[in-house]
């Protein structure tokens, strides 16, 4: 684990640094902060800060020298004491150019806010979308023009869009903070057009420069498209600040929470109990107790279905359900011997009906996920395992309470979904370094591809010799634990971010607090289930 951690910080110290020292250096000579220091300006001191995204784009793009974090910096903190959203173009990553996974992850950043109904601050500084990939961000529904819709439909239900243009802001691009609530400008930096002066020069043949043509003066003076215009970029962060001071509270979910406290077991611990090992046992229980106030839980059906442990507790004073993998070889009343890891169906069945309840009675659930599947085999269907996941999968999908997935070992298959994989709309989603995410396990892929290689060359009468099984068993065991890794489920924005274990209660207050800025109004319905 320690090994792990290392990597993590390591790969998180050189992803900050965006485009490198020397853009870093270019930025500065312009009298400009960078998009790191931006956020760190604005931020409240001493709160606590997620951020959202960091791996995104890892491995991407190499053509093009790569691009930390998707070109854009992502983090839920505190302004003035009220918790929001800070998205800010990296200006040192390709201009602060937007790339098919930039525009992914504004995307993410954006369904957060709406979600929990958090005010979102953008601090622009981009020189608009990457044209050779122009085709890949532009035109369809999840591409570059969602956002500008989202801004629309922020603003109808209430939710404060406060932009500030520290820097470049073109062509689609402008639509941003101009459909924000509030538009600021910092003066000598700070440009919008809809066409830059070359563009324009080639269009309809006038010569004029950035300035006259877009820039803060101009706008605020003469188009009146932005509010303000400030002489700097902190002057610009310091109105931010004055206008959160001056918000309004917002209706409430009314979660519960008491007063909070430490568990009594060590938190240092997790790095111990988590096994390396993808088939070592360990209890789920252990780690509960480590993340839980006081270490403190109360289960529900604990001698039934126990391939899955549901727990009330708290977390930082709020009140949870969690659904947690048990990884342990279990024994039934039957005396039979269940694998750990695996949800049978008498754990299926308890998990739907905990979550029923968890919604029945308006507490936040937290899912645990170290799972490698639901239980196959002719015993298993005859006892209607696919009901019994359905039931479940039917419960996690119609939940209305928020919900919150950890991703501690072992994502597999359907057991994602069930355990509220990224389809199933988690308010966060977090991987430990020792996560996986596959429809199966390494060594099970690989054979399974193996064979399906091995009988197509064969049924052209092609023999394959044992070394050549062997090596072709490597090739693919290589290729696919790559994609096994959670730097690549970070990459594609599959999870928000990887973390060190002892920051997950601080990552799940957050977002159980941010959660209750947004009232439930939808009823909870399974609609049909099979019973």
């Amino acid at each position: 684990m320690q090994e792990l951690l290392t990597q993590l910080y390591n790969k998180a110290e050189k992803t900050a640094l965006g485009g490198g020292a020397k853009k870093i250096a270019q930025q500065h000579e312009k009298g400009k902060l960078t998009a790191r220091e931006r956020i760190a300006y604005l931020l409240d001191k001493g709160k606590p800060t997620f951020e959202i995204g960091l791996f995104a784009g890892e491995g991407m793009y190499a053509e093009e020298g790569g691009v930390a974090s998707a070109g854009v910096v992502g983090v839920m903190g505190y302004i003035s004491g009220r918790i929001c959203i800070v998205v800010a173009n990296d200006a040192t990553v390709k201009a602060g150019a937007w790339f098919p996974i930039t525009a992914k992850k504004n995307l993410r950043l954006q369904e957060i806010a709406m979600e929990n109904r958090l005010p979102i601050v953008y601090l622009v500084d981009s020189a608009g979308v990457f044209l050779p990939l122009q085709a890949e961000v532009f035109p369809d529904k999840e591409h570059f023009g969602r956002i500008f819709r989202n801004n629309a439909i922020m603003s109808s239900m209430g939710i404060p869009q406060i932009a500030a243009v520290m820097g470049s802001c073109v062509a689609g691009g402008a639509y941003l903070p101009i459909m924000s609530d509030e538009a600021m400008i910092v003066e000598g930096t700070g440009s919008i057009f809809l066409a830059g002066p070359y563009l324009v020069k080639a269009s309809i043949g006038e010569d004029v420069d950035a300035e006259t043509l877009g820039g803060a003066s101009m706008h605020c003076e003469i188009s009146g498209v932005t509010d303000n215009k400030y002489p700097n970029d902190e002057a610009c962060l310091d109105a931010i600040k004055k206008i959160f001071s001056t918000m309004g509270t917002n209706n409430q979910a009314g979660f519960n929470r008491e007063k909070p406290a430490l568990p009594k077991e060590k938190i240092e611990e997790l790095h111990h109990i988590i096994p390396l090992d993808r088939v070592k046992s360990y209890d789920m229980r252990e780690v509960i107790k480590r993340i839980v106030d006081n270490s403190e839980f109360e289960e529900y059906k604990a001698l039934y279905g126990k391939t899955i442990v549901c727990a009330r507790a708290r977390i930082d004073g709020w009140a949870v359900g969690i659904v947690a993998n048990q990884r342990t070889m279990v024994k039934t009343k039957k005396g039979e011997m269940q694998m750990g890891g695996v949800i049978y169906s008498d754990a299926a069945d308890k998990a739907a009906r905990f979550i029923m309840l968890c919604n029945q009675q308006k507490i936040p659930l937290v899912f645990l996920q170290d799972v490698t599947g639901f239980m196959v085999g002719s015993r298993s269907e005859q006892g209607g395992i696919i009901k019994d996941g359905a039931k479940m999968v039917n419960a996690v999908a119609n939940s209305v309470v928020p919900k919150f997935t950890i991703i501690v070992g072992n994502s597999y298959g359907a057991g994602n979904y069930a355990m509220c994989g990224k389809a199933y709309d988690p308010r966060l989603i977090i991987a430990y370094p020792t996560a996986q995410l596959a429809v199966m396990s390494g060594a099970s892929a690989a054979k399974t591809l193996l064979q399906i290689q091995v009988s197509t060359r064969k049924a052209k009468g092609e023999t394959v010799s044992p070394e050549e099984e062997k090596a072709l068993l490597e090739q693919i065991t290589n290729r696919y634990t790559e994609q096994l890794s959670p730097y690549y489920a970070a990459s594609q924005l599959w999870v928000d971010a990887i973390v060190d274990p002892l920051e997950t209660r601080k990552i799940l207050s957050m977002g159980i607090e941010a959660a209750n800025h947004a009232p439930i109004e939808k009823p909870f319905n399974v609609g049909v289930i099979q019973t």
